[in-house]
């Protein structure tokens, strides 16, 4: 997966891509209906609109943020919908914009890729702190840097295992597609009769394909990597990546990027093409929605008339509890139940201080294990438009096929007579409730207040919106018009606790101090008696 890790509008944190409920509050993607003139530009491409929402009620202003990072720290783009700048305000966000962008151009990368591959291996270097290729007139500049030598073949063939991720400055680790996961792909997709893949933000998927290329003379399988990180340029020529940012549609690289991409869907017709893509997980649903319908309508422009009602096959990998939203952009879609779908997790900090690449597949990382019995199920589905009949997933990995929901499934993913569906999502077996007429996970119980199953220690009622200040419903804690008053009277308590705990110190100091003095005193009566009885 590329980074930088994000995908939500600036400020946007409390939208977090889940399905919106009735009354929520938070950030909300807005796409208008009519035409409307274009979005101001950031260093990722078009900004999308947001509004806020309170209550399920949208605030009347809107604004432009940024498509694909979700901390102002890493894009501070900001405008509101109706806001004028002045053309002082205009060159100096388009100057911004320049100086944000990679130092070389598509052609100039490919160009030095070029005469990087023709050097001799003992000059083949690599700058580990500036993430580049380093030809002979570029050693003077670095040799202050961290630098690699003998940069192999098969090393420029793995560029996500030579480059850095791009540091989150959230987690300062990123998340990739472990080896044997794209291994299950690559050996799945000519078995399906695909020839050609889209690799919309997997790069390792990218690499793996083209590795099998080189190394199996029968294979015929290419690809195209679409993806945000813009240091893959220096190791693939324009017709196998282009910088692409999937949150708005944007190529970097602009019309001749745009049409590479044309040619390679449209190529045999449109036949034999694939998209696997796997966007953050931070990201909303409705923008990558919007932009792979666009990918889609580019790929039925090379379409025959009879044609037309062929859908581009599509692989998109994400956690199954997004199927809801998926779904509502593409009912066409089923989840499959390969569980087995493994990233792996980069530890920036300790490869920089290394100078290599530590990676941990997450499925065994403390921090992603799910729930208090550490059970280590990946979350991560395959969502596609393909009939999952034709997906025959591993029975050496405990999978079999439900002669009644005619899909590949889990061992215990158990098929329910009642929902006439193996229901299981999570790889646990689920169990029907008939109060909720549908099967839930097993931890849950149904709660007759609530009406809904639910965890046994969940707070009735769902959660509560509004202000934990004063309790009204319009509004946060943070604009509360009573913020100050409640800050005076929690100032005032910690005032009080702190005079009562320093009291108690005293106290303690003083008692102390008693004891050691009557201690004392009886000490020197006791040697004044001792001394009268000896004289």
């Amino acid at each position: 997966m590329a980074a930088p890790r994000a995908g939500l509008g600036a400020g946007a944190g409390a939208a977090a891509g889940v399905p919106g409920r009735q009354g929520s509050s938070g950030v909300e993607v807005v796409f208008p209906s009519e035409p409307a003139p274009p979005a101001p530009l950031c260093p990722h491409g078009p900004t999308l609109l947001f509004v806020k929402v309170n209550q399920g009620k949208e605030e009347t202003r809107r604004f432009y943020a940024c498509s694909a990072c979700r901390d102002r720290k890493d894009c501070n783009f900001f405008q509101w919908e109706d806001e004028k700048l002045s053309g002082a305000r205009l060159a100096a966000r388009e100057a911004h914009n320049r100086k944000c962008q990679p130092p070389l151009s598509r052609t100039q990368c490919a160009e030095r890729y070029l005469k990087f591959i023709e050097l001799p291996l003992s000059q083949r270097k690599f700058c580990q702190r500036c993430q580049q290729l380093l030809l002979p007139d570029d050693w003077e500049k670095h040799h202050e840097h961290r630098v690699v030598g003998d940069i192999s073949i098969t090393q420029l063939r793995r560029p996500s295992q030579l480059l850095y991720p791009l540091e989150n400055k959230k987690t300062n680790a990123q998340y990739l597609f472990a080896d044997r996961s794209c291994q299950f792909l690559v050996d799945l997709l000519p078995t399906l009769g695909f020839t050609r893949v889209l690799c919309v933000g997997t790069p390792r998927l990218h690499e793996l394909i083209r590795l099998k290329a080189s190394d199996d003379k029968k294979s015929n399988i290419k690809s195209l990597l679409l993806d945000i990180d813009f240091r893959y340029s220096q190791f693939y020529m324009e017709d196998s990546f282009c910088h692409y940012n999937m949150f708005n549609h944007h190529f970097f690289d602009g019309k001749a990027a745009l049409e590479v991409c044309r040619t390679f869907l449209q190529e045999d017709k449109g036949e034999g093409v694939i998209m696997v893509t796997d966007p953050p997980f931070g990201g909303l649903v409705e923008p990558l929605a919007v932009t792979f319908k666009k990918l889609i309508a580019m790929w039925k422009e090379g379409q025959s008339e009879g044609s037309s009602h062929k859908e581009l096959p599509i692989f998109w990998i994400f956690p199954y509890f997004f199927e809801s939203r998926i779904r509502q952009f593409f009912p066409s879609f089923c989840m499959l139940d390969y569980q087995r779908f493994h990233r792996t997790f980069i530890c920036v900090d300790e490869a920089m201080k290394y100078g290599c690449m530590l990676e941990v597949d997450y499925d065994n990382h403390a921090l992603y294990k799910h729930g208090k019995t550490g059970r280590k199920q990946s979350p991560v589905r395959i969502f596609t438009n393909i009939p999952p009949n034709k997906i025959i997933l591993p029975s050496e990995e405990g999978y079999r096929f439900c002669p009644l929901c005619q899909r590949y499934i889990s061992l215990e993913n158990q098929h329910c007579e009642h929902c006439n569906s193996c229901t299981s999502k999570d790889g646990r077996k689920w169990n029907h409730c008939f109060f909720c007429k549908k099967c839930v996970k097993p931890s849950w119980i149904h709660c007759s207040i609530c009406g809904h199953c639910a965890l046994p220690d969940h707070s009735c009622g769902g959660p509560k919106d509004g202000c934990f200040i004063c309790g009204e419903l319009d509004h946060k804690r943070s604009t509360c018009p009573k913020i100050t008053t409640s800050k005076k009277v929690n100032r005032a308590v910690r005032k009080q606790k702190q005079r009562k705990s320093n009291k108690m110190k005293m106290g303690i100091t003083k008692g102390q101090s008693m004891n050691h003095t009557s201690v004392t005193r009886k000490k020197n009566r006791r040697e004044r008696a001792h001394q009268y009885l000896c004289s």
